[in-house]
C-alpha cells in the first residue's frame, strides 16, 4: 500500500522569496516591516516612481489591464491598492457604471488614494476583507512580493472572484540574462535609492527601494507563480513579459 505524506504547513506554503535577513528577522517582523516601510514613505512614494518609470507609467499600466479584459461596468478590486496608481487607470477604464474596491495593509498608503469613488478597506490578501464571488475583475500591481503566502493569497482571489472573473497581477521580474540582471540590480539597488534619497531627504525611501530591488532578485520563478494560479482553480494562466522584466500574469477564475 502506497501512503501519500500529508504536506507540512511549510510545504503548503509558497513565500513569494526567501526570507532576507537583512530586513527583518521572521514571518511576522516582514509583515511589520512592510507595513512601517509603506507607512513611511508614503507621502514621496509616487515621485521616485515617477522618476523610476520616466513618465510611462500610467500608459503602460492601462494597456496592462486592457489587455487583461478589463472593461466598462465591472466590479474591480485592487489589493494591494497603494497610493492608487493601478486603480485610477482602472477607473478610467471602467466608466460611470463601474465600481472599484481597494486592499491594502498600508494605512498611510492609503492616505496618499487621489481618486473619487473608491472603497478602501485595510487588509491582507491572505485575507481580503470582502464576500464570495462578488468581483469582476481582480488587480493587484507590484505587491506579490510583499506578500507572506502565494497559494494562501491566490486562494482568496479565487473565493472574491465570479466565475469567469479575470485577474490580473502586474510585477517585476528578474531579468534572464546575466548582464541584463547586473545592470537592473545597479540601476535598482544604486542609482535609485540614491536619487530617491536625493528627491525626498528620507533614507527610509532610499531603503525602500534597495529592499525592491532585493525581493526582486529572491523571488520565485514565474513557473511557480503560474502553477500556484493553475492549483487555485485558474484557468487560461498566461505571462506576457514587456521589455524582459515587467510581467503581466493573468487568468481566468474557472466556471466550475
Amino acid at each position: 500500500m502506497t501512503v501519500t505524506p500529508v504536506p507540512s504547513i511549510r510545504e503548503a506554503t509558497l513565500p513569494p522569496h526567501a526570507p532576507l535577513p537583512e530586513y527583518y528577522a521572521n514571518e511576522d517582523d516582514h509583515q511589520r516591516f512592510v507595513r512601517r516601510i509603506f507607512d513611511d514613505t508614503a507621502v514621496d512614494y509616487e515621485r521616485v516612481e515617477r522618476m523610476l518609470a520616466l513618465g510611462t507609467g500610467p500608459w503602460y499600466r492601462r494597456q496592462a489591464l486592457r489587455r487583461a479584459g478589463l472593461v466598462a461596468g465591472m466590479r474591480v478590486l485592487d489589493v494591494g491598492i497603494g497610493t492608487g496608481l493601478v486603480a485610477r487607470e482602472a477607473l478610467a477604464l471602467l466608466g460611470p457604471g463601474g465600481q472599484l474596491t481597494g486592499v491594502d495593509p498600508s494605512p498611510g498608503m492609503m492616505a496618499q488614494v487621489r481618486a473619487p469613488g473608491i472603497e478602501l478597506l485595510q487588509g491582507r490578501a491572505e485575507a481580503l476583507p470582502v464576500g464570495e464571488a462578488g468581483v469582476d475583475f481582480l488587480s493587484m500591481g507590484y505587491a506579490m512580493r510583499h506578500l507572506s503566502d502565494l497559494r494562501a493569497a491566490f486562494a482568496e482571489f479565487a473565493r472574491v472572484l465570479r466565475p469567469g472573473g479575470r485577474l490580473l497581477l502586474l510585477e517585476i521580474t528578474r531579468p534572464e540574462g546575466r548582464l541584463a540582471r547586473r545592470l537592473l540590480r545597479g540601476y535598482m539597488r544604486a542609482v535609485v535609492p540614491v536619487a530617491a534619497r536625493w528627491v525626498t531627504g528620507h533614507a527610509d525611501t532610499a531603503h525602500l527601494w534597495r529592499y525592491y530591488w532585493d525581493t526582486i532578485e529572491a523571488c520565485v520563478q514565474p513557473t511557480q507563480v503560474m502553477q500556484a494560479l493553475s492549483d487555485a482553480g485558474f484557468a487560461d494562466v498566461r505571462r506576457h513579459v514587456e521589455l524582459g522584466v515587467f510581467s503581466e500574469y493573468t487568468a481566468r477564475k474557472a466556471n466550475t
